[in-house]
């Protein structure tokens, strides 16, 4: 077996030597919350965005680092592999990445459709223009009135913005921000805070997810911990499992970095993240006064579905442990099976041995054609010597019959 290493091999090697703690390259400290990485990491990656510093590798290498760094903290379970056994208990390769589609070219864009239309979950970001474009305040924002639905048409990697102003009571009460479409486009709804400058940040974001015949997205501000469901969440390594899909099925159920809005105004915006047609939407605002049986049916749920997520994680040992006992079972009983037909064919080839009568020798294709046999042809001559009509006599009719009358004795 060869000792020698190839380059690429050694180079690999030594990018992984010089990998930095994910924390540092974001600048976050280790007890950071969700909400400091996302807008660490939003921060970093519109500052190095590719579109931004075209032709700089440097900025490339840190987009890259930025990225791959964000892709750890931001999934829970990665973050915790990291934090106790660092690089080693992550893998580099399964890292999903989010594409800016703004950023790639018709053929890359079409491929990505195409495995998307396949059903390949591809993560997606905000285009880096519309960021900047936020960030520096030149934006156009249109006002959004409390119960009064918006539908419009928003193009491809394009936003719309919208403000709201809500009351000291109507954010006590809770407010609710929907989007859906109807000819299911893909879309995000994206909720800014204001900047010093007046510029806008992105602070948080909801892709939208099909529900039933419509695709939907929704911010839920009700003054308590309310959870959203990232479906993409492990979704490729599920699908090398097929179990894994059902068992990982409640994995992004994570709670909302914000839970309630302060009185003021409020700027939200509608992102078209189709591959390339515009996207169909209609956006309501709504205080959540009327809707008290709804937040207590909400927290019902969730509080349910948190503890079918802990129940979850227990049933895949049982299952895992059963599945692998039935997988075992099912072997053997077709090991067994196979053993008790070729026993029990022995004993009948020992009970055919207790003869002495010669084995029957089956007669071979050529005597089956050979023609008929002696028994068929002598049939054959008895049918041949059996009379004609015509060979046969002729018999009396009954009025041809001679009858002797004795005309001597009367009748």
């Amino acid at each position: 077996m060869s000792t020698h290493r190839s380059k690429s091999e050694r180079s690999s090697d030594a990018a992984k030597q010089q990998r930095r703690d994910p924390y540092e390259v974001l600048g976050v400290s280790r007890n950071c919350t969700d909400q400091e990485i996302k807008s660490a990491y939003r921060k970093m990656a519109l500052k190095y965005h590719p579109d931004k510093n075209a032709n700089d590798p440097v900025a490339a290498d840190m987009f890259k680092e930025v990225t791959f760094s964000y892709n750890i903290l931001s999934d829970p379970d990665k973050r915790r592999q990291f934090d106790s056994a660092g690089f080693e208990a992550v893998e580099s390769e399964s890292q999903e990445l989010e594409l800016d589609l703004s950023s790639l070219g018709a053929v890359n864009t079409m491929f990505a459709a195409l495995f998307s239309k396949l059903g390949v979950p591809i993560k997606t970001t905000v285009s880096a223009t519309v960021l900047e474009e936020a960030l520096n305040g030149v934006v156009t924002v249109r006002p959004l009135l409390l119960d009064q639905a918006i539908t419009r048409k928003v193009e491809k990697q394009c936003a719309h913005f919208y403000s709201i102003t809500i009351t000291e009571e109507e954010a006590q009460a809770g407010f609710v921000c929907r989007v859906q479409s109807s000819d299911k486009s893909k879309f995000k709804l994206l909720y800014f805070d204001h900047e010093g400058n007046g510029g806008l940040s992105l602070a948080l974001q909801e892709d939208s997810a099909k529900t039933g015949k419509v695709t939907s997205a929704g911010m839920f501000f009700l003054g308590f911990p309310v959870y959203r469901l990232d479906q993409t969440l492990n979704s490729m390594a599920a699908a090398k499992d097929p179990d894994a899909a059902f068992f990982k099925k409640l994995d992004g159920f994570q709670p909302c970095e914000l839970s309630e809005l302060k009185a003021g105004t409020h700027v939200f915006a509608v992102y078209g993240d189709n591959f390339f047609k515009s996207a169909s939407y209609t956006l309501e605002a709504l205080c959540a006064a009327p809707f008290t049986e709804e937040k207590e049916d909400l927290r019902d749920v969730e509080a349910q579905i948190l503890t079918k997520r802990v129940e979850l994680s227990k049933f895949e040992n049982e299952y895992r442990e059963v599945l692998a006992q039935f997988t075992e079972m099912t072997g053997r009983y077709a090991q067994e099976m196979q053993a008790i037909d070729e026993l029990l064919k022995q004993r009948n080839d020992i009970h055919a041995s207790y003869t002495t009568i010669p084995p029957m020798k089956r007669s071979s294709s050529k005597n089956r054609n050979r023609g008929p046999s002696r028994e068929v042809k002598e049939d054959a001559q008895v049918r041949e010597k059996k009379p004609t009509m015509r060979d046969r006599p002729k018999r009396k009719k009954w009025f041809n019959i001679h009858l002797k009358v004795d005309k001597r004795k009367p009748c």
